[in-house]
């Protein structure tokens, strides 16, 4: 069970990183630096709403076991629109995120490929 949730918490960071870069470079929104050093990044109500229906969607996931990412799973819960959004929100930040969260990238990458050889 706790390996599930850390699965579905780790998506949900991965892809709400993703529509955080893609609005900072596209909408051009503003990060907000705190007196202790840490940041907030704050979305456009577009992207927001994105953020929010991806990570309501991961949270209903019945597949969390077995699937690595929404991208490879047989059942496709997004609404067409949302669907269109985040591949869009995918392309562009996909290749970005190994110069802002390169750990997180090859982490992603690595589990993709453990998926596509099952």
């Amino acid at each position: 069970m706790r390996d599930k949730e850390s699965k579905r918490e780790r998506e949900k960071k991965m892809v709400s990183e993703m529509i955080a870069l893609y609005c900072k470079k596209k909408h051009h929104t503003k990060i907000t630096r705190k007196k202790d050093g840490s940041h907030k990044e704050e979305l456009c109500p577009e992207c927001l709403a994105l953020s929010e229906y991806a990570c309501a969607r991961s949270d209903k996931c019945p597949f969390m076991e077995t699937k690595t990412f929404c991208s490879n799973c047989r059942v496709h819960c997004y609404k067409p629109e949302m669907r269109e959004k985040i591949r869009e929100v995918m392309r562009f930040s996909g290749p970005r995120m190994l110069f802002y969260h390169p750990v997180m990238a090859l982490r992603h990458v690595i589990e993709s490929r453990k998926d596509d050889k099952k």
